[in-house]
């Protein structure tokens, strides 16, 4: 279970503090799917970077696997996000100087869990199997996105942190990647959190919550 606790965090601005997270409480279960919605600089990245260690809290907790993360050093946090976790951004992030196949099995080999024949099924479910010795510069915006969805479930993580995954692509790619990232979630079994702007893209998810004013509430789509 991903747990966050009393999540406050707070960034000096010209004009004062801003206090982006207000005593944020979040949970998220095993194959759980969550929508966090909330207007442009509402926090809802900043929430996703404390959900993943990758920054820590003012105050609160942030429990992953049952591991508080404060609590870990920042080797064993990156380590722990090897291990659990999957993280795809708005931005692609892949590895120009690999292929397509070298890209998916990455993160599966840096956290020591690579399977040839899951690496095989992604090639083939995320449509790329054709152009697997082809590299990042030779796809399309959609392509390589899907590339970016299948490196993070390579190593079968208990967690996928999305942030806006499709906000770079045109209306058509979006639906295909999303539908795609559906069905492979589905598959792996894993947890997802989401973060959007869109109702469109947040309506398949199985829970939707809304950031505003450094505060988490429910919403109804």
């Amino acid at each position: 279970m991903l747990k966050m606790t009393g999540i406050t965090k707070t960034y000096p601005t010209p004009q004062g503090p801003l206090k982006v997270l207000d005593d944020v409480d979040l949970t998220l279960g095993a194959g759980e799917s969550l929508a966090l919605m909330g207007e442009s600089g509402s926090g809802k990245s900043t929430l996703l970077h404390l959900a993943a260690g990758l920054d820590l809290p003012d105050e609160g907790s942030v429990y992953l696997g049952g591991q508080r993360l404060s609590a870990l050093s920042e080797t064993r946090r990156a380590a722990l996000r090897r291990e659990q976790l999957g993280l795809v951004f708005q931005q692609f992030h892949l590895v120009p100087s690999l292929s397509v196949q070298d890209n998916l099995a990455l993160q599966a080999r840096l956290a020591g869990r690579e399977d040839d024949a899951w690496t095989r099924h992604l090639l083939t479910r995320l449509g790329l199997a054709e152009f697997a010795t082809r590299y990042p510069e030779q796809l399309s915006g959609g392509q390589q996105q899907r590339l970016a969805i299948g490196r993070a479930l390579a190593p079968k993580p208990r967690f996928l942190l999305a942030d806006e995954p499709t906000g770079n692509l045109d209306e058509a790619a979006a639906a295909q990647v999303l539908e795609l990232l559906q069905a492979l979630i589905d598959e792996s079994g894993c947890a997802l959190l989401m973060v959007t702007h869109s109702a469109q893209v947040a309506t398949p998810m199985q829970r939707h919550l809304v950031l505003t004013r450094g505060k988490l509430m429910d919403k109804a789509l």
